[in-house]
Formats: C-alpha cells, sequence, structure tokens
C-alpha cells in the first residue's frame, strides 16, 4: 500500500469523493454512532456534507466515525464528544504538523486521541449517568498523497486500492481480534465469538491509558477507504464490503455508496447501529 509518492499524479490534479450515513438498525432504541466529514487549510475548518467532492489541491481532510458506549443516553453523548473534539482539536496543531512530516503528524494524533481520552474520563467521573461512558474512535486524515489514520476500539478502516482487493489497516482491540491476527479463527468465527464485543481498549470508558494504533501510507487516483462502525461488519462480510464500494451503482438516482453499504448490513443484520464513511481520490476525468 505504501507506494512511493513521487508515481502518483501531483494533488493538484486530484479530487476527493466522498459519502457517509448512519442507522439505528432494527433493534435499537438510539443511535449511539456518529460519524465527522470536514476540511481545512489552516485559516478555517469547514464541516461536509454527506456526500460530496472537492479538490485535494490546499486542502487537508478529515473523516472519522465514533461508535458510543453507556447507560442511558451516555454511548450517544460519547461519540458525539468525540467527533466534536477532533474538530476543535486538529485544526490547532495544523500548522506544526505540516511541517514535520510523518512523525509529526503521528504525534498530533497521538495527542487528539489522548485528549479526547481524557475528557471522557473527566465526564465520566464528573456525574453519575454518565459513569463508564466510552467510545470506539478511528480516523483518517487526507493530506496531499499521504493518509495518516488513528485508531481505537472494534470500528474499522479498510483501505480498497485502485489495484483491487480489500485490507483493514486497524486492529480490532478486543480478544477476537488477536486471534484473528494470529490465523487462530476465521472471519466466520470471529463474528459469531462469544467476546466479540469486549474491548481491550476504547476511549474514555474509565480505562487509565490507552495505545492508539497509528500509522501512514501513501494513497493515489482510484484508492478508496471506508471507516464502519461494528453493525455494518456484523452484518457484511469483507467481500460484501469491496463488491459495494467498487461497484458504481445504476439508476437515475443512484444511492451513495456509504447509503448502500448501510442499507445492507442492516437487512443482513440490524442488531446494532450502523455507519459507513467512505471516500476515495480520483482524478477530473474519472467517472
Amino acid at each position: 500500500m505504501d507506494t512511493p509518492v513521487d508515481s502518483f499524479p501531483p494533488p493538484s490534479s486530484l479530487l476527493v469523493r466522498w459519502s457517509g450515513i448512519t442507522d439505528r438498525g432494527k433493534v435499537r432504541a438510539n443511535n449511539e454512532d456518529a460519524f465527522l466529514a470536514l476540511a481545512f487549510d489552516g485559516q478555517e475548518v469547514r464541516y461536509l456534507g454527506k456526500t460530496g467532492e472537492a479538490a485535494l489541491a490546499g486542502n487537508e481532510f478529515l473523516f472519522a466515525v465514533s461508535d458510543g458506549m453507556g447507560g442511558a443516553k451516555s454511548g450517544e453523548i460519547a461519540s458525539r464528544l468525540a467527533v466534536d473534539r477532533i474538530a476543535q482539536l486538529l485544526p490547532q496543531h495544523f500548522a506544526h504538523a505540516a511541517s514535520s512530516g510523518d512523525q509529526g503528524r503521528a504525534a498530533v494524533l497521538a495527542k487528539v486521541f489522548s485528549s479526547i481520552h481524557h475528557d471522557l474520563l473527566v465526564l465520566g467521573a464528573s456525574y453519575e449517568e454518565c459513569a463508564g461512558m466510552g467510545a470506539t474512535l478511528s480516523l483518517c486524515w487526507l493530506a496531499a498523497n499521504r493518509l495518516y489514520f488513528g485508531h481505537v476500539g472494534d470500528s474499522r478502516i479498510y483501505a480498497l486500492p485502485a489495484a483491487g482487493g480489500i485490507s483493514q489497516l486497524t486492529d480490532d482491540h478486543n480478544h477476537v481480534g488477536w486471534l484473528r491476527r494470529k490465523g487462530q479463527i476465521t472471519e466466520r468465527e470471529a463474528r459469531n465469538h462469544p467476546l466479540r464485543h469486549s474491548l481491550h481498549q476504547a476511549i474514555g470508558a474509565g480505562l487509565k491509558t490507552i495505545d492508539p494504533h497509528i500509522g501512514a501510507c501513501a494513497v493515489g487516483p482510484g484508492d478508496r477507504f471506508l471507516i464502519c462502525s461494528d453493525g455494518v461488519t456484523d452484518g457484511l462480510w469483507d467481500r460484501h464490503l469491496d463488491e459495494i464500494v467498487r461497484d458504481p451503482g445504476s439508476g437515475v438516482v443512484r444511492p451513495s455508496v456509504a447509503q448502500r453499504i448501510v442499507k445492507e448490513a442492516v437487512e443482513q443484520s440490524g442488531r446494532d447501529n450502523a455507519t459507513a464513511l467512505v471516500f476515495e481520490l480520483h482524478s477530473p476525468s474519472a467517472p
């Protein structure tokens, strides 16, 4: 995935296309998922709509999904706080990150995760109804020909390169994820494992420390990325996600890629809230 940057067209010739949607599913009374799409350039932060397209030149993009947890409404509060704080924190460090390369951006992401974790711990300790509140958080920071990502929990970031295939960039922070990485269980066995929802790491959730998974890769035209909550992967296999993301769709009014993913996931399962956020890079001449 980490192809040399100079093998790609310059960022000035690329566009970013995105779509995102969330659904509470068939069972849950409320939706504890939240997602965020924004662009920033050192001068201002612009919240993006559920679907859209914009030039990569002169902009950096942030896409994130958070799945909250906790009693009553505290899961909703946790996921919303997580994505709202990203929009406040990341642009503050824009100038430093833009001039310090991969290590600087990784340090900024670590600081963002640490700050949000601290905020949720304080909130959980201050109000009885928020005790133990927590959230997953998976985010992608697109800057020129590089993608920086950070992750805690069992939401996921998938890469779907232009050459084909799908791979999970992030590790599920639970015992089941560890078993899969060791090759001891299959995707099917992981989906039905009794401990699949028991997290070792989450933002907040009364945990003293976190160790976010932070990484980076080169990106180019035709590359696609999917960020989703576990309500999506509970209903769809990886190969189904690959098929949907790469299918251009049909009809006069075509649903967005994210809409098609979430609709299919809810139809196949619907036991949990389902959220998908998809973005891709393409040249202006691409369909």
